[in-house]
């Protein structure tokens, strides 16, 4: 039986962890327990559970007399959270090809229009987000996607945090091309398309 408090705790990890890719919360700024758990009207036990998992997830800092603080941004980061994002998510996305259902494939595509007609950063961020998840959800390896998962939720942090002011709506090639891919079952072009794809990343 699922523990209600985890539920509550992973639904306010959930919001936290949103609202710091956005920059809602500067660096280096205290998580306070007490605003928190006023703001969701719960105790402070989900709360604590939530910024553990915003701590294991990398968002936050645990520090001594301090508490919990959201965590410095490290430009120093990006370039490894972009040569294991090379290394990952290929391999992820091999694995789902051959087993993403139909519901799957148009779920990618809605996320990749979603990219497309996105007006502003934030919103094409999310589908963004969205899209590199669908086309891997047929892998049935949960550590490696929920690995994947957060490295693209610590990416987005940089991006939105100091390139942002460089966005522009746009048409992207490379989702169309995976998609084609994926559609047509070619493992191979796919990859090679997503390795190139996440080369040009900021």
């Amino acid at each position: 039986m699922t523990d209600p408090a985890s539920k509550k705790s992973d639904q306010i990890a959930a919001v936290l962890a949103a609202r710091v890719v956005r920059g809602d919360f500067a660096p280096g700024e205290k998580l306070r327990q007490d605003q928190i758990a006023r703001e969701f009207g719960t105790s402070h036990v989900p709360v604590r559970e939530a910024l553990l998992l915003l701590v294991a997830q990398g968002l936050a800092v645990s520090l001594p007399r301090r508490g919990v603080c959201v965590a410095p941004l490290d430009q120093r980061a990006v370039h490894e959270l972009r040569v294991m994002r090379q290394a990952l998510e290929p391999v992820a996305l091999a694995q789902s090809i051959p087993h993403l259902s139909t519901d799957q494939i148009e779920a990618a595509e809605a996320a990749r229009l979603r990219c497309d007609a996105a007006d502003n950063v934030h919103d094409w961020e999310e589908a963004n987000r969205d899209f590199h998840n669908a086309i891997i959800a047929g892998c049935a390896m949960p550590r490696l996607t929920q690995e994947i998962s957060n490295l693209q939720l610590l990416y987005a942090r940089h991006f939105l945090a100091h390139h942002a002011g460089r966005w522009r709506q746009r048409v992207d090639a490379d989702h169309l091309a995976i998609l084609a891919a994926i559609r047509d079952r070619d493992v191979a072009r796919a990859g090679a398309v997503l390795q190139r794809h996440l080369a040009r990343l900021i």
